[in-house]
Order: C-alpha cells, then sequence, then structure tokens
C-alpha cells in the first residue's frame, strides 16, 4: 500500500550523472519514499531508461548513493547535476537524444489542495557523453533545430500538477477516473509525443509530467461571508496547433484550428465538506476547408473556400469528436458577419449554416446541432442593442440545455482518503502538498485583487429566472443537495475564436456563475447584475484569458473594445489601444508566425528531422512555393487539397508600395504532415522586400466561385433553430430587467475602421519602442495601406 502511495505522487527529483549513466531519483511529498530511474549514455542515439522497482526509504537512498558511486569510482565516480521537478520528455533531431526537465516550477493555485505550478525554468541535457558524442557532418543542422526547440518557451502559459490530472475537466476526472497512460493521450497534454517514448519503454508515467499549455487564474473571493474559490482554466489543444494564418478551419480528421476548452471551478474554500461547481464551454476555428493568404501589405487578408469536402464529412467528424466529449445538445453560437461591403467573413457563414444544416438532416431530432448566428461586430454598433446583455441572454438558455456540473460532500464522507485522487474527488477534495522546505513550489498564487463586494451580491429580489436548483430539508435542517452533471456543450467562434468570441466566452461565464454561486447557496438568485463587483471581478479573469489566448494563437492581446467600453474608457483611448494590437498582431503573423510554426510542429512531433532526407528549412521533393534562400523560408498554407470553391474579391493589387508582393503560403495535407516554415532566427528575421516571397498563389477562374449574396444571410442579423430572435434582440423582456448595464456601442472587429491617421505619429513612437524592424516602421509612416 506505502508503495502504491509513492507510485501516485513523485514530485520531486534529483539528477546524477557518471560518464556511462544518468541518475534520477524521484521521492514524495516528505521524503520518505525513493525510487530510482537509470538512463543509458553509452547508445546516445537510442532511448535506453530502465526503472528500478525497489521503492527505498530514507535511509536506504543515502546508501544507495554510496553504491552508485562506488560502482562509478573508476570514471570518476557520480556527480550530483541539478534538482528537478519532473521529465517533460527526450527529443532527438539527427544524432543523440535529448532529456528536457523542469528546474524551477511556481505555485499558481491549487484544486482542492491538489496544487498547480507553472514551469519557470527548463533545462536540455544531451544524453551523449565526451566519448559516445557522434561526429555529425551536420553538426550545424543539429544546433539549428535544438536552437529551433528552445524558441518555444515553457515558461510562458505551460502548467501542470503531479497529483491532480488538470489536463481534464473536474467533471470527467469525478464520472471517469483514468490514471496513467489515458491521461497522456489526451488532446491537452502538449508533450505527448515527447514523452512517448519512456511512456513506451517504462509503461508508466511516474517520471513525466503533462504539460497543458493556455491559461490558468485562480482568486478568493469572499461572498456573503464565505470563501470562495474561483478558478479559471484554458487548455488548448495539441491536435492541428498553431498560429493565426497558417491553421485555419478543418482537417481530414475533423480537428480544428484554435480548439480551446474553457473550464470555470467554484468551490467553498473550507475545511471538511464542501460543495464544488464546474462548468466547460468550447471554442474553435470554424469547421470549413478554408484558409488566409498572409499578407505582408493587407492588414485583412482574403478568406479563401475551399471545395475538397463537398459532404462536410470533416464537418460531420468535428461535431461526433465534441459530442463524445461533451455529450447532447452541441450548441454552436457563431458571431461572424452577416453583412459586409465586400463579402469575407459572409462567405463562411453562409457555407457554415448549409454544413450545420445538413448534417442535422441525417440525424435523429435529439441530436440535432443547436445554432444561433448572430452578428456581434453589427449589434455591438447598434444603439438599439446592448451586445453583452444579449450574449448574457443566449448564455441562460444555453445553460437551461446544458446545466452544470454540482456535487456537495456529504458529511458523513471520511476524509482520511483525501490523498488518493479518485478518493479526493469523490470523498472530500483534502489536502495535498508539497513539502515548503523542499521548494516543491510555495508562492502566493492569489493575486493583489480586491475582495468582491457584497454589494448587489449576496441577493436578488428574483429567484425564478434561471435553472431551479434542487435542495430538500428534512426537520428544518439543509440536506445533501442531488448531484448534476453536464450535458453538452456551447461552442462559440468568430473568424479568429480570439476577440469577439472572448465576450461571448465571459458572457456565458457570468451567466454560469451566478446558477454556480446559486448552487452552493452563496446567492439568493442565479442571475448576477452586468454592473455589480463580481461581474467586474470576473470581467477581469476573461480579459486576461483572452489577452493570453490571443498571444499565443494571434500574437497581440486581444481586441477588448466592448470590456473597455464597460469600464467608461474614452472612445480615443479604446482606439488608440486597439490600433496598436492591430499593428502588433498583423506584425506577427506576417514575420513571426512562421517560425513560431515550426517550433511548435518540432515540439508536437508534427515534424521528425531524419538523416537523408530534407531538413525543415530545405524544399521538399516537387515543392513550388520555396522562398528566397537568404532567408530559407518554406512556407504553406494551412489547407487541405482541393480547388476553391469562393474567394473574397481583392482589396489591393499584389503588388504594393516599392513594388512589393504578398507572401505565398500553401497548406499541408493532412494533421500531422509538416508544413515547412520559416528557419529564421528569431530576432534577426528580416522585413526587407528582399524576404518576401516571388511567388503567390493566385487562382485561375475556373477555381474560383462567386456566389452572390443571397438576402437572408446578408441581411439578417441571425438565424437560429432553438431561440426566438425577436425575444433576443427585444430590450424589454422579463429576464432584461433583472440585469443593468450601459449601451455598450463599440464595433468589435478591427480598430482601423475608426482610426483617423492623425494617431501615426504616437502608435509610431510605441512601435519603436516595442523593437519592431525600422522598414515596418516607415512602411507604417506611409499610412494609405491601412485605409481600404
Amino acid at each position: 500500500m506505502a508503495a502504491a502511495e509513492a507510485d501516485s505522487c513523485l514530485q520531486c527529483f534529483e539528477l546524477y550523472e557518471a560518464e556511462s549513466k544518468f541518475y534520477i531519483l524521484g521521492t514524495n511529498t516528505d521524503k520518505t519514499l525513493w525510487r530510482l530511474l537509470t538512463i543509458d549514455r553509452m547508445e546516445p542515439s537510442e532511448l535506453n531508461v530502465d526503472e528500478d522497482s525497489t521503492v527505498h526509504s530514507q535511509s536506504d537512498y543515502l546508501d544507495l548513493l554510496k553504491v552508485l558511486d562506488e560502482d562509478h569510482r573508476s570514471t570518476g565516480g557520480v556527480k550530483f547535476v541539478t534538482n528537478c521537478f519532473g521529465i517533460i520528455g527526450f527529443i532527438k533531431f539527427l544524432g543523440p537524444y535529448y532529456m528536457l526537465i523542469i528546474t524551477e516550477q511556481r505555485k499558481i493555485g491549487d484544486i482542492f489542495g491538489h496544487p498547480v505550478y507553472q514551469v519557470t525554468k527548463t533545462a536540455m541535457i544531451e544524453l551523449s557523453n565526451s566519448k559516445t558524442k557522434p561526429q555529425l557532418i551536420n553538426s550545424k543542422d543539429e544546433n539549428r533545430y535544438k536552437k529551433l526547440l528552445q524558441t518555444i518557451d515553457l515558461r510562458k502559459d505551460f502548467f501542470f500538477s503531479h497529483s491532480y490530472h488538470i489536463m481534464r475537466s473536474f467533471q470527467k476526472n469525478f464520472s471517469d477516473p483514468k490514471e496513467g497512460w489515458e491521461l497522456y493521450d489526451t488532446m491537452f497534454v502538449w508533450n505527448e509525443f515527447l514523452t512517448r517514448g519512456i511512456r513506451n519503454i517504462l509503461k508508466t508515467t511516474l517520471w513525466t509530467v503533462a504539460l497543458v499549455y493556455g491559461f490558468f487564474k485562480q482568486d478568493k473571493l469572499a461572498i456573503c461571508g464565505k470563501d470562495i474559490m474561483l478558478t479559471l482554466i484554458a487548455r488548448r489543444s495539441r491536435h492541428y496547433a498553431g498560429t493565426r494564418y497558417l491553421k485555419r478551419g478543418v482537417n481530414d480528421e475533423g480537428r480544428v484550428a484554435n480548439d480551446v476548452e474553457t473550464e470555470q471551478i467554484v468551490y467553498e474554500d473550507m475545511l471538511g465538506p464542501r460543495q464544488i461547481s464546474s462548468v466547460v464551454q468550447n471554442r474553435g476555428s470554424i469547421p470549413l476547408f478554408w484558409s488566409q493568404e498572409t499578407s505582408k501589405l493587407n492588414l485583412k487578408p482574403d478568406i479563401i473556400l475551399h471545395e475538397k469536402d463537398k459532404n462536410y464529412e470533416a464537418t460531420r467528424l468535428h461535431f461526433e469528436n465534441l459530442r463524445k466529449r461533451y455529450g447532447n445538445p452541441i450548441i454552436i453560437l457563431n458571431l461572424i458577419k452577416t453583412r459586409e461591403k465586400r463579402p469575407r467573413e459572409i462567405i463562411l457563414r453562409r457555407e457554415f449554416d448549409r454544413a450545420i444544416k445538413i448534417i442535422n438532416s441525417g440525424l435523429p431530432g435529439e441530436d440535432h446541432l443547436r445554432f444561433l448566428h448572430w452578428d456581434l461586430h453589427k449589434n455591438s454598433q447598434s444603439k438599439s442593442t446592448n451586445a453583452l446583455q444579449v450574449l448574457l441572454k443566449v448564455a441562460f438558455e444555453a445553460l437551461n440545455l446544458t446545466e452544470f456540473f454540482y456535487y456537495q460532500v456529504s458529511p458523513a464522507q471520511r476524509t482520511e482518503d483525501y490523498l488518493n485522487l479518485s478518493a479526493t474527488l469523490k470523498n472530500g477534495f483534502g489536502p495535498h502538498v508539497c513539502d515548503d522546505n523542499n521548494n516543491c513550489g510555495n508562492a502566493d498564487y492569489v493575486d493583489d485583487l480586491d475582495d468582491i463586494s457584497q454589494d448587489n451580491t449576496c441577493g436578488s429580489s428574483d429567484p425564478g429566472n434561471g435553472i431551479a436548483e434542487d435542495s430538500s430539508e428534512v426537520n428544518g435542517s439543509a440536506q445533501i443537495k442531488p448531484l448534476k452533471f453536464q450535458k453538452g456543450v456551447l461552442r462559440t467562434n468568430c473568424i479568429d475564436c480570439l476577440d469577439r468570441t472572448n465576450v461571448a466566452q465571459y458572457a456565458y461565464g457570468l451567466a454560469a456563475l451566478g446558477h454556480q454561486l446559486h448552487a452552493l447557496g452563496s446567492l439568493e438568485s442565479p442571475e448576477v447584475h452586468l454592473d455589480s463587483s463580481l461581474s467586474r471581478h470576473l470581467m477581469h479573469f476573461y480579459e486576461r484569458m483572452g489577452d493570453t489566448l490571443a498571444l499565443q494563437y494571434g500574437g497581440s492581446a486581444a481586441h477588448n473594445k466592448i470590456f473597455s467600453a464597460k469600464r467608461g474608457h474614452l472612445k480615443f483611448a479604446i482606439q488608440s489601444q486597439e490600433f496598436f494590437r492591430t499593428l502588433q498582431r498583423y506584425y506577427s503573423n506576417a514575420y513571426m508566425d512562421a517560425y513560431k510554426q515550426a517550433a511548435i510542429n518540432l515540439f508536437l512531433g508534427y515534424f521528425e528531422p531524419q538523416l537523408g532526407k530534407p531538413a525543415l528549412w530545405e524544399p521538399e521533393s516537387g515543392d513550388e512555393h520555396v522562398l528566397d534562400d537568404d532567408t530559407s523560408k518554406l512556407m504553406k498554407r494551412a489547407r487541405s487539397d482541393g480547388s476553391i470553391l469562393n474567394k473574397s474579391k481583392t482589396s489591393m493589387s499584389s503588388k504594393g508600395p516599392n513594388g512589393m508582393l504578398n507572401s505565398a503560403f500553401t497548406g499541408s495535407k493532412k494533421e500531422g504532415q509538416y508544413p515547412n516554415q520559416s528557419s529564421d532566427s528569431m530576432h534577426g528575421m528580416s522585413s526587407t522586400s528582399d524576404s518576401i516571397s516571388k511567388l503567390r498563389y493566385t487562382p485561375t477562374p475556373s477555381h474560383v466561385k462567386h456566389r452572390s449574396c443571397e438576402l437572408d444571410y446578408c441581411n439578417g442579423s441571425g438565424d437560429s433553430n432553438f431561440l426566438d430572435l425577436d425575444w433576443l434582440s427585444a430590450s424589454d423582456n422579463e429576464r432584461s430587467k433583472a440585469i443593468s448595464t450601459p449601451d455598450v456601442n463599440i464595433p468589435t472587429d478591427n480598430a482601423v475602421d475608426d482610426v483617423s491617421s492623425g494617431t501615426m505619429d504616437d502608435q509610431t513612437i510605441d512601435i519603436q519602442a516595442q523593437g519592431l524592424s525600422k522598414d515596418f516602421v516607415q512602411w507604417v509612416n506611409q499610412g494609405e495601406a491601412f485605409w481600404y
């Protein structure tokens, strides 16, 4: 039994080095039980690891070190290298294997006593020694691959837990416990490929950590005399992962770009039996085959729809995957435009609507996809529409369909089994923490934010407008409330699944938070006022999450015009900030994303270097879209094969100022086939006309089909099969009376539409302060390239 407990949570490790081997000693939280892992260095191009089955005590551990040192005395003994907190994985390029380890971690929160950590420092250790290190002919290429991999900054937005399965939602951990191997196969473990080798050999996950990439934030709220822990988690999928213009739409397996699961967890921060609630929502790219050509001259590249999947099989696969993950119903909230002077988004809006209806025609009624197409950009500009209020109404209706997870621990349940994860989740969520003296991450994780005011929070005069909260009373004493499960999910998207999507996700999070706190008994009503302190606090959470996800996928913080307007910021200040973020995003997409995409594909194993095969930065055999050799760029548009079904009209010539051409991007045929990307240095990437593609894919007339814009798609503000749009747009209705907020009439698309060229000088100073290239700043100063 003791061995099983030790196996369940090796959290701190010591790395030792001998000439022929590496040794890792792993221990539990109080350093009472130890295990040994041996890594062979004599064949560094092969991964040879061995685990000692013996569980050692503290005294045995000291004796073991003496024995190991004696065994290697003839070659210099055993030397201590570093403390670490788990293996990220192993990788090889053209020569030896390298081991990636976490050398520093910082505690950023916990879930019922299970600490959650952020990676703060890593090390990359070559397995070979001076005698076994191969003399590579391609050592220059080897170093280039190493530098490329190291551009993945694991200190930013990667987090993990030794004792809680952070890659899964609370409901999944509760209702369907998994251990070991199965956890790494989930879509949210980003080092699945890097750990595959050691897991295959050892058949265990004791020595590795499962890294989740996305966002984690936690804070303690004081509500009606109770301490409530609020946690917001965003998990990015490793499938079809990458940057904005290089990963768009869906792939053959039904995986979509920018697929993110957002979970909002609320529980009582108290000793003994407690209550917990969790709700999950999803965002992801429009599941069609479509793309955009990155342009160094155009802030809004053309949207191109491809006709590869006429029967929408990939779209169908995507929704089948969602149904398998979350159950029914699947609710689609599509926020893209329904009215444009030059058709761009509406091309996808029309095709997405057609795909949903065709898929529904082949499904039984209970499995139908529920959808709402609602133009957030148009409605946020309307003086008669309060965008946040409408989104909140949508959220309430979605919650009525999906409900949420709720569990109350029985006072009779024991707390002795808290250290076991499955018992923890079902028997009381007890503490499981690292020893502070072991430097196992004891940093303060709660932001310095004021506690939530109790004003407008503890009660409401309208308790009847929400999901009914079941409770029972026997002889005047409160009884255990019944267990509830979330069934189905709300899936939200705009074009990038960043800016507008984040506003909608906040509205859903706010509606859910009211229900969650009501279920915990902290609120009398499930409705929370949009102008309450609780609402503002949650907005800060979602704004931070939106900025983080936007930086990861789009290269800049999110456009937060609605949030800024809600706080009462001046319109000019909002425009200035949004304009600069537009420039940041443009610069990252046009100049940096190819390099980032190459590093991501290397990290995830979608490209594996091989001797005798073309290097990542070399043209593949038969590939036409190779950029000039000086910059060694090889970029592909993220799309599958297929003729072009629809393409928005070009807003400007392919030739721009100084005769520069737009860059060419082509796409990989399927997930897992590496789309070769730029290999330029992150800090030395050129932005001059020399580095711009001399090729551009221009579809011939036979490959392009322009469709006229039907009235119902271009002039309507929405379409739904589960909501009454008249009720949704009405300002005087039962629910809106309980929600008060000033009108928000700030556009949600790129900020350039309403910004005058008079702001350019100030923005140029900001751009230069960010270290962007001189050529780019000069191009910005030309001004007219942005106004189209």
